[in-house]
């Protein structure tokens, strides 16, 4: 077997855009270039794709259009139902405890440390088992009186568990507490009906789904307010102040319409190489152990951690082979301190320095499945007689 060839196995870190996306959006570079804010016929035609977006991004997610707020990507869409709802409950004097759990997404996590550090919020982070998952007794038992807002991701970037968001909704609902999900690694691969999930607010992020990079979407449910964290003109119905991105939002609807009207298909191959990649895995290299859950997990995502081994080193050593992957998250590559999500399910610090994801998708087959796991058995040895000189 050629070891010239490449294998890209992060794609949940960004995939590529679909061809079929990219074609969508070429008219709104150059053709309907108008401002959608604009009462002439350039900006009426801006406005009508932009809205035509909306409706389809709403039947996905079987929720009114007027509840969809495009973004900047995943990152603005959590800032902006994080800081939003806690400034709002505030301003209504309905408290200032939020609660969220150690593996979110850092545009959670440092969202809800400075309104904490700066604003005076109070954050609870809940335990998780050794897969992942949030327990509902835990979250039940976390809720104050002051209690305005729970954030709990869908699915984990970095090991890949789902979380039961309906099952936890009910406790959210009974308590009358807004639940937001950060569904950027969920969306393309998960349902993401907000009226089943149970959720009031749900973050994506379109190039995680084949789509561009550098728009998103939030959903909001009626009823729920935001003050919005970027002022100016109001667009968004005042919650997202900006020009819209007319060309990146008609792409961001047309990827997610592809996603879920080819779901079945593309999971199904999702499912098929990342066993196929976890068995190879567990099998042929020494000192390996799956993260996460083994059952609960996005379909395209595979996670380890191995003995003796520091995850820059085997990334790099991957990508000398031609193997693209990721050292736990992608937002954390090149960072020699542990995995606080790894460190949170029990392992140790050495053990939470070895993480490594591997994410497949719709292009990967078998053969580049087969490859990577032959260049990581050679890239953990190498990686290990590394370490062993180091420390010796």
């Amino acid at each position: 077997m050629s070891k010239n060839r490449t294998v890209y196995l992060d794609h949940s870190a960004s995939t590529p855009v679909d061809p079929r996306v990219v074609e969508a959006m070429m008219p709104y570079f150059t053709e309907v270039y108008g401002n959608a804010s604009s009462a002439h016929r350039f900006g009426r035609e801006a406005e009508t794709a932009i809205e035509s977006a909306r409706e389809t991004v709403a039947g996905i997610l079987n929720c009114k259009p007027s509840e969809i707020v495009f973004t900047s990507g995943g990152s603005e869409s959590d800032n902006l139902a994080l800081r939003g709802a806690a400034w709002s409950a505030r301003q209504d004097g309905k408290g200032h405890h939020l609660v969220t759990m150690p593996l979110e997404h850092s545009a959670v996590t440092k969202t809800l440390a400075q309104l904490a550090a700066v604003m005076g919020f109070e954050a609870t982070i809940l335990p998780v088992d050794s897969t992942g998952l949030v327990d509902v007794e835990d979250l039940v038992a976390a809720i104050r009186s002051d209690t305005t807002l729970v954030s709990l991701m869908y699915a984990s970037n970095e090991i890949g568990t789902v979380e039961p968001l309906p099952l936890l909704a009910v406790a959210m609902r009974e308590h009358g507490i807004l639940f937001h999900t950060d569904g950027v690694q969920a969306a393309g691969q998960l349902p993401l009906d907000v009226e089943a999930l149970g959720v009031d607010m749900l973050s994506m992020s379109a190039h995680k789904f084949y789509g561009p990079k550098g728009v998103g979407a939030l959903y909001v449910r009626d009823g729920v307010n935001l003050i919005p964290s970027q002022s100016g003109g109001s667009h968004e119905e005042g919650r997202r102040a900006g020009t819209p991105n007319t060309p990146f939002i008609v792409g961001l609807a047309k990827a997610l319409e592809i996603a879920y009207a080819e779901l079945d298909t593309h999971t199904a191959h999702y499912r098929a190489m990342r066993d196929r990649l976890i068995e190879g895995v567990l099998r042929r290299v020494p000192g390996s152990r799956l993260t996460g859950h083994p059952e609960q997990r996005l379909p395209g995502h595979a996670s380890f951690v191995f003995d003796g081994v520091d995850s820059g080193t085997l990334v790099m050593h991957l990508d000398m082979k031609g193997v693209a992957a990721s050292g736990g998250s992608a937002c954390k590559t090149g960072n020699p301190e542990p995995s606080g999500v790894l460190l949170a399910l029990g392992f140790s610090e050495q053990e939470a320095i070895s993480g490594l994801r591997l994410t497949v998708g719709r292009q990967t087959t078998e053969a580049d499945v087969d490859y990577a796991i032959d260049m990581l058995v050679e890239c953990v040895a190498t990686a290990r007689k590394l370490r062993r000189e180091t420390v010796s």
